[in-house]
């Protein structure tokens, strides 16, 4: 007989969400580890005593979890999805009936709280990690991926047009409320050709609604506003034990001394000591060695192509005792002063200058010497350490720590930005920015957390031990039969 279903509602049910939540479920399992009330004391000094309730600081925080862990970017979709889903009601505390807060809310609470907030939640997740014997923290493999900020490049105006905007709206604020978009000259079209201009350089041109993003190129990617996300991961575990918002521009390497120092502080509160770094020729520097000595930390990172080992395939040996450099016609380059690699920066390198007279005679001088008849030889201050950096890396242990680095953190950047809503920022200025990258690292590292946990809860091993027993006792069957007709048989 075919069956038909009609579709009634009915006036009146009993529901209750945690009877249809299965024992398994991820926002089940998570809402059991995962304990948000510290927020309630930390966020206190956020309110005041008085007007109406704002949305529950652990409401606020799961939601942001769940936009995280579902790869959702905007707040509206964040907001539309959870109510849908009875798994994520049950996490957020909800019943069916019960109204949501409005999806604007999400994004004013979100600048309202401080990056302590985000970064203490942070930690909160690496030491479930860590008691859970997930991380050793010994070795961690460090890179960059550019992430889309959420402003337009075509948008930018010219410093001076900014300023004086800035000015003018600071004088217009206590008469009448104006819009001054007028005064922001875009420099998105071209009158002559109507195509679109890039603007000359990060230095003349800002965006106007998000004066932290940056212009930034990379092979692969176009050029646009971007922010660089900084990752370290344990590569036991390929957890995430540091993540950090830097300038779309900021030179991996300027940045590295910030991120060993938020590193061995995110461990030695676990007391876990880092002994090694891995990372690529772009965290190369001195400065960067130098803060790697300062942690007691062997870095495994490939000098820059500019490096040299030695001068002799120039000609030149250098002399320790004398502090010169000698060429193969027996002339000396002599120290003559330092230089200074940029502004406000340490002194970085030492000026070796032959004397016009000594090279006057010299066959090969129209191939060596430089317009004013000298030959010029720049020497790094920090040559020792790229030094015992090219002997590190010439190792077996440095070429399988390649591979290993290559396949630990570049694979889990890839589920950052591809699975855990981080592909594009969806807030404004880098202190919000920072805030996205730590939430998504959050949600990568829970469900690493749950799926370690899933595969060793009781049910799971209990169900294993089984079917291993019931193998056993199937083969211990076959061999007594095949023993019976053996013995019938003889």
């Amino acid at each position: 007989m075919q069956g038909k279903k009609i579709q009634q509602e009915r006036l009146f049910i009993n529901f209750q969400l945690s009877e249809y939540v299965p024992a398994d479920n991820f926002y089940r399992q998570l809402s059991q580890i995962l304990d948000l009330r510290f927020l309630y004391k930390s966020t206190a000094d956020y309110y005041g005593s008085e007007g109406q309730k704002s949305i529950d600081p652990v409401v606020f925080m799961k939601l942001m979890l769940v936009g995280y862990l579902e790869n959702l970017t905007s707040d509206r979709r964040i907001i539309r999805t959870s109510r849908m889903r009875m798994d994520i009601l049950f996490f957020l505390g909800y019943d069916l009936d019960e109204e949501f807060p409005w999806h604007s809310t999400l994004s004013r609470t979100r600048k309202l709280y401080g990056e302590d907030q985000f970064i203490t939640l942070f930690k909160q997740v690496l030491k479930l990690c860590v008691d859970h014997g997930l991380i050793s923290g010994k070795r961690q493999a460090i890179d960059s991926a550019l992430v889309r900020a959420n402003a337009s490049i075509s948008k930018m105006v010219e410093k001076q047009v900014m300023a004086d905007a800035n000015v003018y709206v600071q004088e217009l604020a206590d008469n009448v409320d104006k819009d001054v978009a007028a005064l922001e000259k875009p420099i998105c079209n071209d009158k002559t050709t109507g195509t679109k201009r890039v603007p000359a350089s990060n230095e003349s041109h800002v965006s106007p609604s998000d004066p932290d993003a940056r212009i930034t190129m990379k092979p692969g990617k176009p050029m646009n506003l971007y922010y660089r996300s900084q990752v370290s991961v344990d590569t036991a575990s390929h957890l995430i034990t540091y993540i950090g918002a830097f300038p779309g521009n900021a030179a991996d390497n300027v940045s590295l001394p910030k991120i060993l120092e938020k590193i061995v502080e995110n461990m030695q509160e676990h007391n876990i000591q880092v002994n090694e770094i891995l990372a690529d020729t772009g965290y190369s520097s001195g400065d960067a060695m130098r803060s790697l000595a300062e942690h007691n930390i062997e870095g495994y990172i490939p000098n820059t192509a500019s490096y040299k080992k030695d001068r002799q395939e120039e000609g030149f040996t250098y002399d320790i005792g004398n502090d010169r450099y000698t060429c193969k016609k027996g002339v000396h380059a002599t120290f003559r002063c330092y230089e200074k690699l940029a502004k406000n920066r340490k002194l970085q390198r030492k000026i070796y200058r032959t004397n016009p007279a000594d090279c006057m005679n010299c066959p090969i001088k129209s191939t060596c010497l430089n317009y004013m008849g000298t030959r010029r030889i720049k020497h790094s201050l920090d040559k020792p350490l790229y030094d015992q950096m090219y002997q590190r890396m010439s190792s077996d242990r440095a070429k399988t720590y390649k591979k290993l680095r290559s396949s630990t953190v570049e694979p889990v950047i890839g589920s950052l930005i591809n699975y855990t809503g981080m592909g594009r920022i969806n807030a404004k200025g880098i202190e919000q920015a920072n805030k996205c990258m730590i939430m998504a690292a959050i949600a990568y590292n829970l469900k690493k957390l749950l799926k370690y946990k899933a595969g060793l809860s009781p049910s799971a091993t209990d169900s294993t031990k089984k079917s291993i027993d019931e193998i056993i006792y199937s083969h211990l069957c076959y061999f007594r039969l095949a023993r019976a007709v053996l013995l019938s048989i003889s």
